[in-house]
């Protein structure tokens, strides 16, 4: 698929898991947003409609996981992986503001809400039960950067 290598594959992949909650195979058009903002990318109106067309081949209103990757590999760009992580770490930190190691879940449903103001409260549970994969009510760095990251 594309010319990205195993890596960013696996990355798609959990990214797009994380999204794809009802293990269908495929995730509504209206998650992309959600889904480049996660990544770091802002889109306009304009722009996602565009990439939309164009990558939903099928023209299901769905996006199936190759569609996916064709989508994400336009915007995939090689960041030095040490420089993201502390910049990750920052915005954890920006959250912690305890100093606890963690967030909680409602603070994390904050940020995706903000993120993404058109997730439903379903759509925002099913994105924290993925997160907050062992239910503690908390998401330390490590689920973070996995949830920021797919690593």
């Amino acid at each position: 698929m594309e010319d990205l290598d195993k890596e960013q594959l696996a990355m798609l992949r959990k990214v797009f898991d994380s999204f794809d909650h009802n293990k269908k195979g495929s995730i509504p058009s209206s998650m992309v947003r959600t889904i480049f903002t996660v990544m770091g990318h802002r889109v306009d109106d304009r722009q996602l409609r565009a990439i939309i067309a164009e990558v939903d081949a099928d023209g299901s209103g769905e996006l199936e996981f190759s569609e996916f990757v064709t989508l994400a590999a336009q915007f995939l760009v090689e960041e030095d992986a040490e420089e993201m992580q502390n910049e990750l770490k920052e915005a954890f930190r920006l959250y912690d503001k305890e100093g606890n190691g963690y967030i909680t879940t409602s603070v994390l449903r904050e940020i995706l809400h903000e993120l993404d103001d058109k997730l439903t409260p379903d759509d925002l549970d099913g994105i924290i039960a993925e997160i907050d994969e062992d239910g503690s009510g908390t998401i330390d760095f490590d689920e973070f950067m996995e949830m920021m990251t797919g690593e």
